[in-house]
């Protein structure tokens, strides 16, 4: 399917936005890969002649969906803890706004190509992903967020033997309205 002109809105109403994190260090084996949602998010995707897109996140609205590996699985207590470690410690709270500079889109309009500015942890800085529209009306996209680029400590554990991989992975899976 191809990505139609207009204007598009995208929110949790019709699409999920979640942030993947993977453990690394030599006490990785106690910790969990996360698939983390965003539950309060808003996008928008306007394709006419100038295209653009635009996303604010609320980082207070991360909640663990699953915990993967580990010695033992994620109970609820462990999920909060860690909402409550992303809140506090993490993002502290701060806006996260993603605004394109430029936005080029196949000639058969099923992708396109995204570059712009995301402000996260207080810092503005460039990022490019794609999206993609898949032949089921989804439009799908995953972005790579090396968190030292935006003056994030990645998170450890266990004197440092147990740490947040420097990159995690944003992903966008929402239904065009339509």
């Amino acid at each position: 399917m191809s990505l139609e002109r207009g204007t598009h809105k995208l929110g949790p109403d019709n699409g999920t936005l979640t942030v993947e994190t993977k453990r690394k260090g030599a006490a990785q084996k106690a910790g969990h890969d996360l698939v983390i949602e965003v539950t309060s998010w808003e996008g928008t995707l306007e394709l006419g002649d100038e295209p653009k897109v635009s996303l604010t996140a609320d980082s207070g609205s991360f909640n663990v969906l699953q915990g993967t590996g580990g010695v033992k699985s994620l109970n609820d207590d462990d999920k909060a803890g860690i909402k409550q470690t992303v809140d506090e410690e993490v993002l502290m709270r701060r806006p996260i706004e993603f605004t394109s500079k430029q936005v080029e889109l196949t000639d058969d309009r099923k992708a396109a190509r995204v570059d712009g500015e995301l402000e996260l942890s207080g810092r503005r800085g460039p990022i490019s992903f794609e999206l993609r529209s898949e032949e089921d009306g989804r439009l799908t996209g995953r972005a790579v967020v090396k968190q030292t680029d935006w003056g994030m400590k990645p998170y450890t554990a266990l004197f440092g033997a147990l740490k947040v991989a420097d990159e995690v992975v944003v992903a966008i899976d929402a239904r065009l309205p339509g």
